[in-house]
């Protein structure tokens, strides 16, 4: 049921549309990916399914086979006569508007849900962070962005990619990639690879509020990781109190990067 590579470019031709460089869209074309993609989201009947980005509606299609019920938002106002046409047929609920302004109470009804997204690069980030942070309704995430960002996302302390996104992902959810995505599925083909991530919302945040506020502990993040190179001596000398390496038990000498949320929790605490 899903669109092949064919029939999406009929679809484009049909419409008189062209992918947007300027919104970053590189269509899925494979309905083996989407079909992956749809099996690795692990939903089906008796699911709420939230497709960010639904584009022309191949994943949306594939979400459809699972037997979830499937809401679709896409921001492109060129795309929604189009995406109409594929999925309303299916039970699809679409939705014209932008999601990091979306009343998602509205568009899932008070009901919990799970997100399946192929984002674009410049939204992909503070997309994620978006829904973590203010859309508790959303337990989980799928979602597939390019490689640079997906690590991002799930990095830890010492990766390469590790940084102030990573710890505000580890303190709403668990994270990790479950799959990659070869430039050769897409039309527009990237010049990169992408990644499929998946993050499970955490009961509770991973520091309590009580020890420190979120407020402060990421301020203090923030602050660390715009020298991450530097000795947190020198990248703290700013806000630090006397004594506050000592009453945190972190070591003075050690970089941003290699410290833990716990570890920058017991540093804002001890401030």
């Amino acid at each position: 049921m899903t669109l092949t590579r064919t029939e999406l470019v009929a679809l484009l031709k049909e419409h008189g549309v062209t992918p947007s460089r300027a919104l970053g869209q590189n269509f899925v074309v494979d309905p083996n990916t989407v079909r992956r993609i749809a099996r690795l989201a692990n939903v089906g009947p008796g699911d709420q399914v939230l497709e960010i980005g639904a584009g022309l509606g191949s994943l949306t299609l594939a979400l459809v086979e699972t037997g979830a019920e499937v809401h679709a938002i896409e921001v492109d106002r060129y795309l929604i006569a189009p995406l109409r046409s594929v999925v309303e047929a299916h039970g699809v609920h679409v939705h014209h508007v932008n999601a990091l302004e979306a009343d998602y109470d509205a568009v899932l009804n008070g009901r919990t849900a799970i997100v399946v997204a192929n984002l674009p690069y410049n939204v992909a980030t503070p997309l994620v962070l978006h829904l973590l942070e203010s859309q508790p309704l959303i337990s989980r995430m799928l979602v597939m962005v390019q490689k640079e960002a997906g690590e991002r996302l799930v990095a830890h302390a010492g990766d390469e990619a590790y940084g102030a996104v990573s710890l505000r992902v580890q303190y709403f959810a668990e994270a990790k990639v479950v799959g990659k995505v070869p430039p050769s599925v897409f039309l527009p083909q990237p010049k990169v690879d992408s990644v499929l991530v998946s993050l499970v919302r955490r009961d509770q945040v991973r520091v309590d509020p009580a020890l420190v506020s979120e407020d402060d502990l990421f301020s203090l993040i923030r602050t660390a990781f715009a020298q991450r190179r530097k000795m947190l001596r020198r990248s703290l000398a700013s806000w630090a109190s006397e004594g506050v390496f000592e009453r945190s038990g972190v070591d003075e000498t050690r970089r941003p990067e290699e410290l833990s949320l716990e570890e920058f929790a017991a540093l804002a605490a001890s401030r």
